[in-house]
């Protein structure tokens, strides 16, 4: 099998004849008039699971599959493509989408009908599978004018929802407020986040509030990512013992996940609690940002550099397993003498809290003087839990999660003086340049020495996102001139002029029924808005009116959505902070490996500046961007590293010492809000 997908390869035993999805798969339904069923899961997906076990490893609902259909089996996290347009339609036929996806097209990948999960029989209301089979192959063979009609109306529809809608008004502050005050109404007041089970982190919206702090001193914004923050460190959401967290909570409380875990999450989620701690100083955010990253390090990160996309939900065939205690587990990990401490401070009872096992969460947390005491108890517990099976991992590496991953790897080992964060991030971009780009084009997935797959919108914008981080952190001009280079690249992919659009496709890809344009921010920042956000840094830091002209054109299609949907496009807001800011233009010269330049580096990034932009200049480095304006005629003062800071056209005086630095940014940390047009 030439597939590199994990999640395909778990199929490729099945009775089931699946496809991958091409052009082989697509002849075939049309050679034989038959319609498409399109299955869409990913490897760390429970129930793709659950109904891979009861479906498609059934020999007799596989051959009534397999007489009936062409059968095209998807790696969401492989073909976001593909993904994007079917659950919106899937969306749009039922109000609801989720995974597996299981979708019905025409042989031309028009869809007609779909759903998510379905059982093996009826269900709780749910139709079995097999009567759903039969049920649409005849509307198919025996209804075709009606099967056509809504395949029309979904494409109409559909295509609607991708057009961009210019705007005459201007962009204006007013907006963040707006969007702020739909916020605060949605906020669950007593367990934090947003609305009620399932509950999901939702780290862009945390972010776009610290911003909104940071402008407006709104001290309502802090409290309510300090909630959520606190409330998710405190719940069974993150891992208590080994670090990280799980995708989202099945409950309101946080105490409940659903036991996977994604790199995309982790990579946000330590981002988030790192600029907390910057603008609060609490130990706790700080702990959860580097346990995070840790936990990254330890079990997510392959030998070449790359960063693994996920960790299954299930090990032995069942949910969360891996991460659940008795009381006797407890006291055979770290003795009798400490376990009635322990059970305590975790909530472990006898009972238990699922199934009579028991999720770790922070129970009692009010006792003085044992943070020792639990921080060799969690080293216990890990060692223990190493023994046990380990959830399956896909490792497969996504450009797009590392480039997240990168950006806040970079990050945290500048504020936390981490060299193993620092080489860690050093060797992610390495991989990403060496491994990940052919042709100047960038690649979408990585696995088995094999880079597959053209770069999607949201590949180039978080992988250039992660190289201006890694340019910031190491002061080598090499990253930021690649990332330059992939922006000018995206560009000329994604940017449609006629529609004054980014799509998420580009004329490398397969056409599809529909361009996909995925608008909003979901889990991870849709591409358009992580774009739109790299081009406002890399318009200031090279002056390129192109790359602005795109951005404003972007964030002004989205003005209404982000009103009215704060939710849903919290990281355009964050891109919205920043265009209506005067963002600081730092520049920084210096050896990088010097001592003093490292505590120029750590004031710098322990003073949190939401809207900056950094140019740094080693003059050791073979490969200066010394073309940038910024660092035109800056050079170190008395030979001593120095770092410039100009805010709308003023320059202030260069400043070499880190005291005079930390002043300099606090007393000027000022945001002008005004309308742009």
């Amino acid at each position: 099998m030439r597939e590199t997908s994990p999640y395909l390869l778990q199929h490729a035993d099945n009775p089931v004849d699946w496809y991958p999805w091409g052009p082989e798969a697509l002849d075939r339904a049309r050679d034989d008039d038959k319609p498409i069923l399109l299955s869409v899961g990913y490897s760390a997906c429970h129930w793709c699971h659950v109904m891979a076990h009861e479906c498609f490893e059934n020999d007799e609902i596989a051959s009534l599959m397999n007489e009936t259909f062409v059968n095209i089996k998807v790696d969401r996290e492989e073909r976001p493509d593909i993904d994007a347009i079917y659950m919106e339609a899937v969306q749009a036929m039922t109000g609801s989408g989720g995974w597996p996806l299981t979708a019905f097209l025409t042989p031309e990948g028009k869809p007609f009908f779909g759903g998510t999960y379905f059982p093996p029989g009826d269900r709780q209301g749910i139709p079995g599978f097999p009567r759903v089979l039969r049920a649409v192959a005849d509307a198919y063979h025996h209804r075709r004018t009606d099967v056509e009609q809504t395949a029309r109306q979904l494409l109409t529809a559909l295509s609607a929802e991708t057009r961009s809608h210019a705007v005459s008004e201007p962009l204006a502050v007013n907006i963040l407020g707006e969007a702020y005050l739909v916020l605060q109404s949605s906020l669950d007041r007593e367990n934090g986040g947003f609305g009620t089970a399932p509950k999901f982190p939702q780290p862009m919206v945390l972010e776009f509030l610290l911003r909104y702090f940071h402008r407006n001193q709104e001290k309502a914004a802090l409290e309510m990512v300090e909630l959520t923050l606190e409330k998710m460190a405190r719940g069974g959401i993150y891992d208590q013992v080994g670090g990280g967290f799980h995708r989202y909570a099945t409950d309101a409380h946080w105490l409940v996940p659903h036991f996977e875990k994604m790199l995309y999450d982790n990579a946000l989620l330590s981002q988030v609690y790192l600029h907390a701690y910057l603008l609060t100083g609490k130990q706790l955010y700080r702990s959860i940002a580097e346990e995070t990253l840790d936990y990254v390090l330890r079990e997510m990160t392959d030998p070449q550099g790359g960063f693994y996309s996920s960790q299954d939900a299930d090990s032995e065939g069942v949910e969360g397993k891996y991460y659940l205690w008795t009381t006797q587990e407890i006291t055979t990990a770290i003795g009798e003498r400490h376990s009635p401490l322990i059970n305590d401070y975790f909530g472990i009872t006898a009972a238990g809290n699922l199934d009579g096992l028991n999720i770790l969460h922070v129970a009692d947390d009010q006792q003085p003087g044992i943070s020792s005491i639990i921080e060799k108890a969690k080293a216990s517990l890990l060692k223990r839990r190493e023994l046990r099976v380990k959830p399956g991992r896909d490792e497969k590496m996504l450009a797009s999660w590392n480039g997240l991953m990168l950006a806040s790897m970079a990050e945290a080992a500048c504020v936390f003086s981490r060299q193993d964060y620092f080489a860690a991030a050093v060797a992610n971009g390495s991989f990403l340049l060496n491994s990940m780009i052919r042709d100047g084009q960038l690649k979408h997935t990585y696995k088995d020495g094999k880079s597959r797959i053209d770069g999607y919108l949201e590949d180039y914008a978080l992988v250039i996102h992660g190289l201006l981080a890694l340019h910031q952190a190491t002061f080598t001009g090499e990253w930021l001139r690649k990332a330059v280079r992939l922006a000018e690249v995206m560009i000329e992919n994604f940017w449609d002029e006629p529609t004054g659009a980014l799509y998420d496709t580009g004329p490398r890809h397969q056409e599809l029924f529909i361009r996909p344009r995925i608008k909003f921010d979901g889990a991870l920042p849709s591409g358009a808005s992580a774009a739109t956000l790299a081009l406002l840094k890399l318009a200031i830091l090279t002056g390129n009116e192109g790359f602005q002209r795109t951005a404003t054109s972007s964030l002004r299609s989205m003005q209404q959505l982000m009103r009215q949907h704060p939710l849903g496009f919290s990281n355009w807001l964050c891109a919205l902070d920043f265009y209506l800011s005067t963002p600081k233009e730092i520049a920084i010269i210096g050896h990088r490996d010097n001592p003093a330049t490292s505590e120029l580096v750590h004031t710098l990034y322990t003073t949190w500046l939401p809207n900056k932009v950094v140019a740094a200049c080693d003059p050791d480095d073979p490969t200066p961007v010394s073309e940038l304006k910024l660092l035109q005629n800056r050079g170190m003062i008395s030979n001593q590293p120095t770092v410039y800071i100009c805010e709308g056209y003023t320059c202030q005086a260069p400043v070499t010492d880190p005291a005079s630095l930390g002043a300099r940014l606090r007393g000027a940390s000022r945001i002008i809000s005004s309308t742009h047009q």
